[in-house]
């Protein structure tokens, strides 16, 4: 089968290539799957680069997230069927021709969920409706995130709209206020407008926001901070631009603020089965009923791994960029 494949640690586009690898033979538990399509996600690309918090054996293969179909059973398998379409978030290695997985952990697809949208169900936006489930917020409540104009920030928005919740969305430049605006997300304010702050005080009514996501790092961190009410939360959920938070301690002690960081596979296995279901119908419902949207911005063969990388680096890019096996 093929899969690709990197033997050194480096920048996907010039590391990864497709090989001829053995089928895989699913064990007791597992399915084997055949990958119909495949997301790439900025996590992937810092794996392949050596820069991730798991750092894999060379010659490594890459991706980790897929929606295929069962092409096998493992012993003991008996809630599955051979043909059926299944989404996984956890296998490392997906992007080959096949995979095997643990059939426990697979979520079924139902019919009315194009491939495009579950092949990218599981890793962003299950983080993004865990982070939501993390932020312990309730309805009519506030919150701000930066970065809104991300694929998280735009997620968040969504969900956090259909459940009730105010989200806040901060952008660095006024053009993605319109960017995001033309999606029905409207709370969005550009912070290189100078009154930013006096536009986020008009939004809210003077209520207390209650946490805030920080996508960003450096002193976009200490943007967020600053806007949060007393006993706020503030939650690291990325990096993009520092690996340093730059907070006021001001801030933290006379606001009583709490700072925690967001890891969505360490959340996602500390979650309870009932509540992780309970997630996922969420998930699909509000993918089915339009309430969440899921764009691609590009289907590629394994083949062109390299162009579609550079897609997925490529500044304003809307959606997902996939590849197809």
């Amino acid at each position: 089968m093929r899969a690709l494949i990197h033997e050194s640690f480096g920048e996907a586009e010039d590391v990864l290539a497709p090989q001829e690898r053995p089928t895989p033979e699913p064990g007791p538990g597992q399915v084997r799957i055949k990958v119909l399509l495949s997301p790439i996600h900025n996590h992937d690309l810092w794996t392949v680069r050596g820069t991730y918090g798991f750092v894999p054996e060379l010659p490594a293969r890459s991706g980790t997230e897929a929606v295929g179909t069962v092409d096998a059973l493992g012993d003991g398998v008996t809630h599955l069927t051979v043909g059926q379409r299944v989404a996984t978030g956890g296998t490392f290695g997906a992007w080959a021709e096949y995979i095997v997985a643990d059939a426990a952990g697979l979520i079924p697809v139902p019919d009315g969920l194009p491939d495009e949208s579950a092949a990218q169900l599981v890793s962003m936006p299950f983080s993004t409706i865990a982070l939501l489930h993390f932020l312990d917020v309730a309805e009519g409540d506030w919150i701000v995130q930066n970065a809104a104009n991300g694929a998280v920030g735009r997620m968040l928005a969504q969900l956090g709209a259909a459940r009730g919740v105010n989200v806040i969305g901060l952008v660095r430049r006024t053009e993605g206020v319109d960017e995001l605006r033309d999606q029905g997300i409207v709370n969005v304010i550009a912070t290189d407008q100078d009154d930013w702050r006096d536009q986020v005080e008009a939004l809210t009514g003077g209520a207390s926001i209650t946490a805030g996501v920080d996508s960003v790092g450096g002193p976009a961190s200490g943007d967020v901070l600053s806007l949060l009410g007393e006993g706020g939360t503030l939650v690291a959920f990325g990096a993009m631009n520092s690996p340093v938070m730059e907070i006021a301690s001001g801030d933290v002690i006379f606001k009583q603020a709490v700072v925690k960081g967001f890891w969505g596979s360490k959340v996602t296995q500390q979650l309870d089965a009932d509540t992780k279901s309970g997630l996922f119908r969420e998930l699909i419902q509000r993918v089915v009923d339009g309430t969440l949207t899921l764009p691609v911005a590009g289907v590629f063969d394994a083949d062109d791994v390299a162009d579609a990388v550079r897609l997925s680096k490529t500044p304003g890019r809307v959606g997902k960029v996939l590849l197809r096996f």
